[in-house]
């Protein structure tokens, strides 16, 4: 019984080390290659992360939500906002025809949009 228990320690212990243990990986080179650890440390450094890239599509979105608020002759209670990456999208409605039309130029005036998407719709609510 005692050797069981024993065994089963001594296995749990090996686990446990060995998931906190550092792997070691081999890799074969030419003489004349560069090495190729460091390609994999660089890529992962260039660029935004997620979640700046995240603040700032969410930040996008209120501007133009902002802007759309803010004009006159817009009715913008029946307009949704996405953003990603500097491209927006306008969903939802608007009662008239020339709303659309002005919605898109407003959205296109905000700073940091690159493109507009305009798929409003008319509704006479």
């Amino acid at each position: 019984m005692n050797v069981i228990r024993n065994g089963r320690a001594v296995a749990v212990a090996t686990v446990f080390a060995a998931s906190f243990a550092v792997p070691l990986q081999a890799h074969a080179q030419d003489s004349g290659s560069a090495s190729s650890a460091p390609a994999t440390a660089s890529s992962s450094g260039a660029g935004a992360t997620p979640g700046s890239q995240k603040a700032a599509d969410r930040a996008l979105r209120r501007r133009v939500l902002n802007a759309l608020a803010k004009a006159k002759g817009l009715r913008a209670s029946g307009i949704t906002v996405r953003a990603n990456n500097g491209a927006v999208r306008l969903e939802g409605w608007v009662p008239e025809q020339a709303q659309i039309d002005q919605a898109t130029r407003i959205a296109q005036g905000v700073a940091g949009v690159t493109s507009v998407e305009n798929t409003l719709t008319l509704s006479t609510f």
